[in-house]
């Protein structure tokens, strides 16, 4: 006998993963190129989100650092964090930390469930003023702030909280995977080859 509630859930995974493959397949690649492109011109590719997207966002800077010798930076320093939060409050934090690192041709990769988190909202906005490509990971509604921000947007068609985090962590390590793919001979076991 199997547990209903286990089964609809994994249904669930299932068809949100399975919807618009060919469109995730293209964003695939579109972000494959931006971040070839990165690594050959030296830019840095900055990854945020909160809460869960925060994990995400380190597991992926870790990945495209390790195995694919981008340079990537997750913005989660607590002390920044706290700081920037404290002094000019949270909707601005990731947007201070983007504009005191971040340069032109460098690379925002965003995520949040929503897609309308004020703060990573912020962090695009100004991505894009400083000429940056903004990379977007959201859910639920479709017309969501952020995927209106992005140069390349994906997004996944469920209100999920956990299907939407699995989902975006999911194409992150997928994007690392395909370039690890492509370039198997030039990396290793644990990343590129020096």
């Amino acid at each position: 006998m199997t547990n209903k509630w286990i089964e609809e859930r994994l249904n669930k995974y299932s068809a949100a993963i399975n919807n618009n493959v060919s469109d995730v397949a293209k964003n695939i690649e579109a972000f494959a190129n931006i971040v070839l492109d990165a690594r050959s011109k030296g830019n840095t590719i900055y990854f945020a989100g909160n809460g869960a997207s925060t994990t995400i966002a380190s597991h992926a800077s870790l990945d495209f650092t390790n195995q694919l010798t981008v340079k990537s930076h997750a913005l989660n320093d607590p002390n920044f964090i706290t700081c920037f939060a404290n002094d000019f409050g949270y909707d601005d934090f990731m947007e201070r930390s983007i504009k005191l690192y971040g340069e032109e041709n460098d690379v925002a990769v965003l995520i949040s469930s929503s897609g309308n988190s004020q703060n990573v909202v912020n962090a695009a906005k100004r991505a894009k003023e400083m000429g940056m490509t903004v990379v977007t990971f959201s859910g639920f509604s479709e017309e969501n702030k952020l995927q209106a921000l992005g140069d390349v947007n994906f997004w996944l068609d469920s209100k999920l909280y956990n299907v939407v985090e699995c989902t975006h962590m999911m194409w992150l390590v997928m994007t690392c995977d395909y370039l690890v793919s492509k370039e198997v001979d030039k990396i290793g076991i644990h990343g590129w080859n020096l």
